[in-house]
């Protein structure tokens, strides 16, 4: 990733993107150049000289103070998700000297026996990149059933969920009428990561494999929207057990910088909850109890029951 030219490529975007009525300037209905604001609005908005926002946005000055960029953040309308995307796109172009690779990544002991502890509910543990580091059974049964379950323990073949929601036809079918709304939360947290590593080659490469394999991702990057979701809901149609509307749930790893677990979860006493039952003993070799049945027994009108009877 070229470092340099992209806090002015996020300004130059951003932007493009607002118009003077959304922030408060008379529009008096004359022909524009460019689409958007023009940089004298901008700087002027932000209270800054207009030559000297030129050259941040030609990638000419490097030395923007935090004071400045907050400026612009609020000239801007930007987000604090994406004031702070700014502020790491600063000191990434400000670096100089050697940079040290990111260190490979994989999932500890402890973060292992927590992954252990979701029981039956979906739980996959994701890095920097969105690569798959780790998932116990049912996380791997609900979202990459179709895949070896043993592949993340193989660092040069594990899934990363951006590659499989844009080329992945079985991804594309499981996220089902909310699959746009996944791809941007997905390029929306690859424009984090960029952000926050950029001097990670295999995240560059796989943006760059992205962009050549994919024309939708192409378009939602040159957007450059950022985002870091805690909590989404998705619409979701599972090949085994149907149509669900599930919560997804983002946890920060401790001690672990860039790693997440993600969690699965549905409305209680919901047809998506019996789905998930049913999920979860799907597969389980006979005379295994799930974490679920452990205690306790089946009875008749279970929420299984209820999810046979709809499929």
């Amino acid at each position: 990733m070229d470092k340099k030219p992209q806090l002015g490529e996020f300004l130059k975007i951003r932007r493009s993107q607002l118009q003077p009525a959304d922030v408060g300037l008379p529009d008096f209905g004359e022909r524009r150049r460019v689409p958007g604001l023009r940089r004298d609005e901008l700087a002027q908005l932000a209270g800054v000289g207009l030559s000297y926002y030129t050259r941040l946005e030609q990638g000419l000055s490097l030395n923007a103070s935090p004071e400045v960029l907050d400026a612009l953040a609020r000239a801007l309308g930007l987000d604090e998700v994406e004031r702070a995307h700014l502020h790491d796109l600063a000191r990434a172009s400000r670096r100089t000297g050697t940079r040290r690779r990111p260190v490979p990544e994989r999932a500890g002991a402890t973060t292992q026996q927590l992954l252990g502890a979701f029981g039956d509910a979906p739980a996959v543990v994701l890095g920097r990149r969105s690569d798959v580091l780790a998932w116990n059974r049912t996380g791997h049964a609900l979202f990459a059933g179709h895949l070896d379950p043993n592949i993340p323990d193989q660092p040069d073949q594990r899934p990363n969920t951006a590659r499989l929601v844009f080329l992945d036809a079985h991804t594309r079918d499981l996220y089902d009428l909310d699959w746009p709304k996944k791809a941007r939360d997905v390029v929306g947290k690859l424009r984090l990561a960029v952000g926050q590593h950029p001097d990670d080659p295999r995240l560059a490469a796989l943006i760059g494999e992205l962009a050549m394999k994919s024309a939708e991702f192409t378009t939602m990057w040159s957007e450059h929207r950022v985002r870091k979701w805690d909590l989404a809901t998705y619409r979701m149609h599972h090949p085994l057990v149907g149509r669900m509307q599930l919560n997804l749930q983002t946890l920060n790893v401790p001690q672990e910088e860039g790693q997440r677990i993600v969690v699965a979860t549905a409305d209680v006493g919901s047809t998506s909850a019996a789905a998930l039952c049913l999920l979860a003993q799907a597969g389980v070799p006979a005379g295994v109890p799930t974490a679920r049945q452990a205690g306790r027994t089946e009875t008749p009108g279970s929420p299984r029951d209820g999810a046979d009877s709809r499929r």
